[in-house]
């Protein structure tokens, strides 16, 4: 494997002023021995990661470890439902839910769009895993977070649309149980306090359970994840039933992922009786790893 070079110009010589540092890429073509790119503080750390590499070449590894991960799923979907699937933009959206941090403590941010390019939600989670074992697993979450809605407003004698900002904090419980490789039942209990003019409190019971892996042949499988959940906003509630269906292929990157969701019964306003989206999703998950050397 061709390895990464990079020094510092010290003459005012050839296109890059002096103090100009270069990234070196050996291997190129004959006529082009190589390809000198002048590089920011950006590549500057690129460099500085690949002399360190030249540098574990002189040493013993002891052992290694991943350390941290970004990952995350973009979605792209005819209908936009929320994290309280009863909610839903019913217009088009992109959502992207990604993840970054390590092992225990991570930072997963949930951002939503319309395809209007107008803001619908931004939950800012920090979430941590507080106890992580094959059986049973307990995750802690909490979060600030926006909700966006357009309304007309009149300015300067004209009217016009404005988006308007409503502020919340929230927090979670997810204690799960695996019973085997391709079963698990969990709960799942939100509660959110909301600081605008919305519901000021809000309390979000989930009992759900998991299928992952169903294969359907070797290259494709199913996903199956019904629940039945319990809504309180303020004096209102309602019962309700929703399953996520996800269908993918194997090493792959995009799947088809579907939600649905019946009201069982309730007073919460608006009173929609079936909702369900389709969307097109994009996985990726991104690892790092830490070397721990013996000089």
């Amino acid at each position: 494997m061709d390895r990464l070079h990079s020094f510092t110009r010290k003459n005012k010589s050839g296109p890059y002023p002096a103090g100009t540092l270069l990234l070196v890429i050996p291997g190129a073509a004959p006529s082009a021995p190589y390809r000198r790119l002048a590089v920011g503080p950006l590549l500057f750390f690129l460099s500085f990661t690949a002399g360190l590499a030249q540098e574990q070449e002189k040493l013993q590894t002891d052992s290694t470890e991943i350390v941290s991960h970004f990952s995350g799923n973009i979605f792209l979907t005819q209908n936009g439902i929320s994290l309280v699937p009863t909610f839903s933009l019913d217009k088009p959206a992109v959502m992207f839910l990604l993840s970054m941090g390590k092992k225990r403590l991570t930072f997963e941010p949930d951002i939503r769009f319309s395809l209007e390019g107008k803001p619908w939600s931004m939950l800012l989670w920090w979430r941590y895993k507080l106890v992580q074992n094959n059986k049973f697993s307990l995750r802690l979450g909490a979060h600030p977070g926006f909700n966006f809605r357009t309304i007309p407003a009149i300015s300067n004698g004209k009217s016009k649309e404005v988006i308007e900002t409503r502020r919340f904090l929230a927090g979670e419980v997810v204690p799960t149980y695996t019973i085997s490789p391709n079963i698990k039942v969990g709960l799942y209990y939100l509660y959110s306090q909301g600081f605008d003019d919305s519901q000021k409190y809000t309390h979000f019971l989930v009992l759900n359970s998991a299928f992952p892996t169903i294969n359907l042949s070797k290259q494709y499988r199913l996903g199956v994840f019904p629940n039945v959940f319990y809504l309180r906003l303020d004096e209102l509630d309602g019962f309700y039933a929703s399953s996520t269906f996800r269908l993918q292929r194997k090493d792959f990157p995009l799947f088809l992922e579907s939600i649905v969701n019946q009201k069982i019964r309730t007073n919460i306003l608006p009173e929609r009786g079936f909702v369900w989206n389709v969307s097109l999703v994009y996985s990726f998950n991104k690892q790092y790893v830490e070397g721990r050397l013996r000089y």
